[in-house]
């Protein structure tokens, strides 16, 4: 998610106040806020179908941020996902029909195990201990977002990539009849990403099937999706159906429409400007109109864990 203006924030008016409270009060009796592991043993539904539905047996990412979570409801009525329309409100506005399930996920090119799994059996051998897993995250330009999900790097792991595969291509769901954004010209669809095969086995990286203890909401990329958090939000893309391990970087949804402002790396570096913006600065979620920027930090504050991925890369040339 990428603020461009402070005027496109939008209030917090969609869900009503006292079922935003209602909830909310729900999942900290729940012991869902706040980042603290969910104990019990591994059951054999690792996301429930059910809107709102908790997800169990999550445990506590070591990579977990400590500032303070954005609420849900900005999380929920505040996103970028053009397959439900260009503006802010609009993935939330129409997506509440789109039925996540039943999903299949495509595995496929260069790696020894491929094929195509129902939703359930692509996350079930992670429903152990410790394989799920709750991440705090700085969204670059935008929030900090209490993700649930699966490290990118156990996935990638299992489907056991051979030496040709080089990057992990990613594409969502194609259907307009079901996401009604799809029938405008506004990108090439499908939604295509990727990443080098370092990244996607970097431990930040995680598919996504939750936010605040329960199952991933429609608006927010149901039922599974990418998160990187030292890049900038158009890498995450949403309502994976595909992963390809390939050999050659593969041609991204932002490159191909606007290639001189949406390079294949999209790190966060307040050193290049995007440009029809300076990104040296940011405003969060949530703080107000009037709220004094903040100074956007090299990887998103991530430099610990990433910045060993690319060195000896020239971040101006390949952004």
């Amino acid at each position: 998610m990428l603020i461009r203006k402070a005027e496109d924030i939008r209030p917090s008016e969609i869900t009503s106040k006292s079922n935003y409270l209602n909830r909310r009060n729900f999942l900290k009796s729940a012991g869902a806020i706040g980042g603290s592991a969910l104990a019990g043993p591994a059951l054999s539904a690792v996301v429930p179908v059910e809107e709102h539905a908790k997800i169990p047996n999550i445990a506590t990412s070591r990579f977990s941020k400590e500032e303070r979570n954005n609420s849900l409801e900005d999380i929920s009525t505040y996103n970028n996902y053009y397959e439900f329309g260009t503006g802010k409100a609009d993935p939330h506005k129409y997506s509440q029909k789109f039925k996540p399930r039943p999903w299949k996920i495509t595995v496929d090119g260069e790696a020894e195990e491929t094929g195509t799994y129902d939703f359930d059996d692509f996350i079930k051998p992670f429903d152990a201990e410790e394989r799920i897993y709750r991440m705090r995250c700085v969204e670059a330009w935008s929030m900090v977002i209490p993700w649930v999900g699966i490290s990118l790097a156990e996935v990638v792991k299992r489907f056991k990539p051979t030496s040709k595969a080089k990057y992990v291509a990613f594409t969502t769901l194609h259907d307009p009849s079901r996401m009604p954004g799809q029938r405008s010209r506004v990108l090439d669809w499908p939604y295509r990403e990727g990443l080098t095969i370092a990244e996607a086995t970097n431990p930040l990286a995680i598919l996504a099937i939750g936010i605040y203890g329960e199952a991933l909401p429609n608006q927010n990329g149901a039922p599974i999706r990418l998160v990187t958090p030292w890049k900038y939000g158009f890498k995450g893309i949403k309502g994976i159906v595909r992963m390809s391990f390939v050999e050659k970087q593969p041609r991204t949804s932002w490159n191909l429409s606007a290639p001189q402002e949406y390079g294949f790396y999209a790190n966060v570096n307040p050193d290049v400007d995007h440009p029809r913006w300076s990104q040296a600065r940011e405003r969060r979620i949530g703080t107000g109109l009037f709220a004094d920027k903040i100074p956007t930090r090299m990887f998103n504050g991530y430099g610990e864990q990433v910045a060993d991925l690319y060195k000896g890369l020239d971040l101006r040339k390949n952004f």
